[in-house]
């Protein structure tokens, strides 16, 4: 960005708007979760975590079915899994010998189709 164009964006005047400042400052959450909030909004800045979850939109699976659907091998795949199960995005249950892996709950349904709507807009 120029000098210039980041003029046009400051006010005219400088004014400090306290009523609006205390407000803010009120309903500003803790840094600690404002970190936090960052940090989880930066593994959906993986597009091969993003894939995943797009799998799991859909449906439950193993990483076996997962390997296969996304063109990756096992490993690639169950590392990707975990980062996203630390961060508590998927989960899994056991089946016998098979592990199967799902979202964690709505909310990560919600992100997921919120973000979509927001890119797809005109």
């Amino acid at each position: 960005m120029t000098e210039k164009n980041m003029e046009m964006e400051c006010c005219e005047t400088v004014e400090v708007h306290e009523e609006l400042l205390k407000i803010v400052n009120e309903k500003m959450p803790p840094e600690e979760l404002l970190y936090n909030l960052a940090e989880l909004y930066k593994v959906f800045g993986d597009s091969t975590r993003i894939r995943i979850l797009f799998v799991l939109f859909e449906a439950e699976v193993c990483v076996c079915d997962l390997a296969r659907a996304l063109n990756m091998t096992q490993s690639a795949i169950s590392h990707q899994l975990r980062i996203l199960k630390q961060n508590k995005l998927v989960k899994s249950r056991r089946e016998g010998k098979s592990i199967f892996y799902s979202l964690a709950d709505d909310h990560v349904r919600t992100i997921i189709a919120q973000g979509l709507d927001h890119i797809e807009e005109d």
